[in-house]
C-alpha cells in the first residue's frame, strides 16, 4: 500500500498540480465578478478581467502625457532599485555580522544581546524616525528594508554558523590556521546556502517594507500607485498591481533557487 508520504509527482505533474488551484481560483474571480456586474454595472469591487486587462494595457504600454513615461515600467523600476539597494545592503550586513558572530563566541556575547533588541523592533515604527532622520528620499526607504531584514538574516547565520560541527574548527586550527582562515575557509563556504536561503524567506518581508514606505513618501513606484489610486477605488488598477508584485517576488525566488542549485549543488542533500 502506498502512502501519501510517498507519492512524488512528476515534473510535469508538479506544474500540473500546481496550475489547478490557481485556475480554479482565478475562475471564481471571474465568476463571481460576472455575477456582480449583472446585478451592478457600475460595480468597482470586482471588476471584470476585461477591465483589468483594459488598465493594465494602459499602465503597462501607454505613455503618461504627465510625466513622458510608461507608468508600469517606471513603478517596477524604481521599486526594483530600492528593494535591490536595501537587499545588498542587509545582505552584505548580515554576511560579515553572521558570520562574525558565528565564528567568534567573544564576538557573540558582546553583539548578540543588540541584534537581538534590534530584531525585536518593528521595522514599520522606526519608519517615520528614518523619515525624520534621512529625509523623504531613497535613503529611508532603502535603510527600512535592511534594518527590517537584516537582523533576522544575522541571527540566522550566526546560528547556522555556530551550530557547525566544532570539529571542523579544531582541525583547522591545528593545521595552524588562524581565525582568520578559519572564518574565511572553513565557515564562509558552508555559510554561502544558508544566506541564499534566508535570503529567500526575507523577501516577502522586504516587499511590505518597501510597499509601505513607498505608500508614504514617495511619487513613483509599485506601492506609491496601489495607495494613490485607492482612493478612487481602482480595483482594475490595484489587483494587476498586485498580481505583478507577486510574479517579481515569484521570479526573484526562482532566480535565487536556481543560483543556490547551481553555485552550491553539494548543499540539496537529500531534500524531499
Amino acid at each position: 500500500m502506498t502512502r501519501l508520504i510517498n507519492l512524488r509527482p512528476s515534473r510535469r505533474g508538479r506544474i500540473v498540480a500546481g496550475a489547478i488551484p490557481i485556475l480554479l481560483l482565478c475562475l471564481a474571480y471571474a465568476l463571481a465578478a460576472a455575477l456582480r456586474h449583472a446585478d451592478n454595472p457600475a460595480d468597482k469591487v470586482l471588476p471584470t478581467l476585461g477591465a483589468m486587462g483594459a488598465a493594465i494595457w494602459h499602465m503597462a504600454a501607454q505613455v503618461d502625457p504627465v510625466t513622458g513615461q510608461i507608468t508600469l515600467l517606471a513603478d517596477t523600476l524604481a521599486s526594483l532599485s530600492r528593494l535591490g539597494a536595501g537587499l545588498a545592503l542587509a545582505t552584505v550586513s548580515a554576511l560579515v555580522i553572521g558570520l562574525l558572530l558565528g565564528v567568534m563566541p567573544l564576538a557573540r556575547a558582546i553583539l548578540g544581546p543588540m541584534i537581538t533588541v534590534i530584531a525585536v523592533i518593528p521595522p514599520i515604527a522606526v519608519l517615520p524616525i528614518l523619515f525624520i532622520a534621512l529625509g523623504l528620499g531613497e535613503t529611508a526607504k532603502i535603510a527600512l528594508i535592511a534594518i527590517g531584514i537584516a537582523p533576522y538574516m544575522t541571527r540566522d547565520l550566526a546560528s547556522y554558523v555556530a551550530g557547525l560541527p566544532a570539529e571542523q574548527f579544531i582541525k583547522a586550527e591545528t593545521l595552524g590556521a588562524n581565525s582568520w582562515v578559519v572564518a574565511i575557509r572553513v565557515a564562509l563556504p558552508q555559510m554561502m546556502p544558508r544566506l541564499i536561503e534566508t535570503l529567500r524567506l526575507s523577501m516577502g518581508p522586504a516587499w511590505v517594507f518597501l510597499i509601505a514606505a513607498e505608500a508614504i513618501a514617495s511619487d513613483v513606484g509599485l506601492g506609491y500607485r496601489i495607495f494613490l489610486v485607492r482612493r478612487y477605488l481602482a480595483m482594475d488598477i490595484i489587483l494587476p498591481y498586485v498580481a505583478w508584485i507577486s510574479l517579481l517576488a515569484i521570479a526573484a525566488d526562482a532566480l535565487l533557487q536556481m543560483l543556490s542549485r547551481r553555485a552550491f549543488p553539494w548543499a540539496g542533500g537529500g531534500a524531499r
